[in-house]
């Protein structure tokens, strides 16, 4: 049975300098589609470890295309 992760260890996670290559996050173990920056005031990202970060990240761009084609 999975048990889910706590708020608490999941903001630690997102603010491990180890898990940041940059400005791009990227850690296996973090569930998160999106999490808050090293800095929060600087808003959210993607947990590119995530195979749904590529697929929202296309589906935006597929969509940006489409309506500036039609």
């Amino acid at each position: 049975m999975k048990t889910n992760p706590g708020k608490q260890f999941l903001d630690t996670m997102s603010k491990e300098p180890g898990n940041w290559k940059g400005p791009i996050y990227f850690n296996r173990k973090d569930p998160r589609l999106m999490v808050p920056k090293f800095n929060p005031v600087m808003g959210w990202t993607f947990n590119f470890a995530s195979p749904y970060a590529y697929i929202t990240l296309g589906a935006i761009l597929l969509i940006v295309v489409l309506v500036n084609v039609i």
